[in-house]
């Protein structure tokens, strides 16, 4: 039984992958077009089909939408009770139908012939009603469903949704869409937080800042460092220049210098000199690299004058999402 379910599933991959690879020779002139179409239009994508294709068309929408092609989709059942009123003539409507005689979707082509607004279609079909009376027809043949009935639809739709992948990709790269713009969109996600988030959103300030002079002993720079709970110390000569920086490793190696009087010694002898720093306008990410590649678990925050005005650890960009 086990056997049976493995050779099942495998099948269905095959099937679908082969699916997929036969959509290769449908980049055409007519992708082209359509993508030329698109960069053009000053208007949105509207994205339309009806059951399975409905749910593809949905998913379409939403990468698009998320990779700089405004776009959303709209039910062709509820555009025929007055969601057509969501479509504007600038607008373009790229419509999903395996057999491309949708009758939801067929009902909503005179209103998009008589405004005059695009219309791309998908279909498996191309000699289809939604096919032939499209502006431009991007075919989307399967000749096998991975249903060994035929019927459910599996290789179809898996093939259109790669297709309008490839849609919504070739324009990313057009549009030179960035890793940032990718996530202006998505700032509630972790690839928001790690690419928007900058040091002085998350950074310790004010009184929550530690930070010591240069002549303060070392004994009176641990308790700062305990008070403060960041594992670290600013030290900062009388200017309020940043001098140097003293941290828990710091601590644990002055154990090996057994001649150190901790109550008299100053800081300034044991700090370590020319710390890497960050700055508020920093991203986050950057931090974060910053702190991987240097093997150091905290930052000092400085401003153009070289003056402390943050610290950071690793767990406050662990706790922001960032790590």
């Amino acid at each position: 039984m086990t056997h049976s379910f493995l050779t099942a599933g495998r099948r269905v991959l095959e099937i679908e992958a082969a699916a997929i690879t036969a959509q290769i020779d449908s980049i055409n002139e007519q992708f082209e077009q359509t993508c030329k179409r698109i960069l053009d239009s000053r208007g949105r994508v509207i994205v339309t089909g009806m059951g399975k294709s409905g749910h593809i068309a949905a998913k379409v929408a939403a990468t698009l939408a998320s990779t700089g092609t405004p776009a959303f989709f709209v039910h062709p059942a509820e555009a025929s009770h007055g969601d057509l009123g969501m479509i504007t003539p600038e607008d373009i409507v790229l419509a999903f139908s395996n057999s491309g005689e949708t009758s939801e979707v067929l009902a909503i082509l005179p209103v998009l012939k008589r405004r005059s607004i695009p219309l791309i279609s998908l279909t498996g079909r191309p000699e289809s009603t939604l096919a032939t009376q499209a502006d431009i027809h991007i075919p989307v043949i399967v000749h096998e469903e991975a249903c060994p009935l035929n019927l459910a639809p599996t290789s179809s739709t898996t093939a259109a949704l790669a297709m309008g992948d490839a849609l919504a990709i070739a324009l990313l790269e057009a549009r030179d869409f960035s890793a940032e713009d990718f996530a202006l969109s998505h700032p509630g996600g972790s690839l928001g937080r790690r690419l928007l988030l900058q040091v002085a959103d998350i950074m310790h300030t004010g009184e929550r800042l530690p930070v010591v002079s240069t002549h303060t002993p070392i004994r009176e720079a641990i308790i700062k460092i305990s008070q403060k709970g960041l594992g670290m110390t600013a030290v900062v000569h009388a200017s309020g220049v940043l001098a140097g920086v003293f941290t828990d490793g710091d601590l644990r190696r002055l154990f090996d210098q057994n001649n150190l009087d901790l109550q008299t010694t100053p800081i300034e002898q044991v700090m370590t000199k020319n710390p890497v720093v960050a700055t508020s306008k920093m991203l986050a990410a950057e931090a974060l690299n910053l702190m991987e590649t240097r093997k150091i678990n905290g930052l000092i925050v400085v401003n153009d004058s070289s003056e402390p005005v943050g610290a950071l650890n690793m767990h406050d960009l662990l706790k922001a999402g960032v790590v």
